[in-house]
């Protein structure tokens, strides 16, 4: 048996590493989900990140956390990042479709085949993001991401069974909560991408950013619902920062 390699990507903001607890969180979901027990303390992750937050002297960034299960490896920093552009927060960006799925979709497992897989498709494409559709034809998440869909006055989202419970995810929920948005988890047809009125990806290093392309489908970038969760995420963002 290959080593396994859970890990978690997290991102600085004012020298500040967001949603941290989150992010420690889903780390032991991917243990208990690959049936290992839990070895790593929330104290020692949080002062390790601290300290090389604080020694490399980086402000803003990416922190990559990985544990290799069997080895008993832990290690902690800063990996290259990049943020979407204030261009694509405002226009949207152009997306493909990618029929695959990730093996076990709720852990966060280092899987270097699939990735590259996809990252060659996304290169090809100039797209910024692939989104994964399963056998049955139902969008499930992105490849790095995790997506959103609007209809009418209603947010959709795929089935937490189908894809990695990301941290911006858990929070556009309960944003979406807060600002009285009905949500639905659904399976929802690739096919019926046309059919929307907006889509959106979520994730540690886009946040919450509009997609106005999936393959040759155009999408409203400027729909109400995007953008005010767009500005409320951000808010969220600023209060952990202040509050930390």
């Amino acid at each position: 048996m290959g080593e396994k390699i859970i890990y978690e990507v997290l991102r600085v903001i004012e020298g500040k590493p967001i949603f941290l607890e989150n992010h420690f969180k889903r780390m032991q979901n991917s243990f208990e989900l690959i049936g290992e027990k839990v070895s790593l303390i929330y104290d020692d992750i949080s002062n390790k990140v601290y300290d090389l937050i604080k020694n490399e002297k980086k402000l803003e960034g990416n922190i990559k956390i990985t544990y290799e299960v069997y080895g008993k490896i832990l290690k902690i920093f800063f990996i290259e990042h990049s943020y979407p552009s204030s261009e694509m927060y405002e226009s949207g960006v152009r997306t493909i479709l990618y029929f695959g799925e990730r093996e076990n979709p709720n852990v966060k497992i280092v899987n270097e085949n699939f990735r590259e897989k996809i990252n060659k498709e996304i290169k090809e494409n100039n797209a910024y993001e692939a989104i994964l559709v399963d056998s049955n034809g139902y969008i499930t998440e992105g490849s790095k991401s995790n997506i959103f869909m609007v209809k009418g006055n209603k947010l959709l989202t795929s089935p937490v069974k189908a894809v990695l419970p990301g941290i911006t995810r858990g929070e556009v929920l309960d944003l979406a909560q807060k600002l009285k948005i009905e949500v639905e988890e659904v399976e929802y047809k690739y096919l019926d991408i046309n059919k929307l009125d907006g889509m959106f990806i979520s994730g540690t290093s886009p946040k919450v950013l509009p997609v106005k392309l999936v393959n040759d489908i155009s999408l409203d970038p400027h729909n109400w619902i995007i953008r005010k969760l767009m500005v409320e995420y951000d808010d969220e963002v600023n209060k952990y920062i202040k509050a930390h």
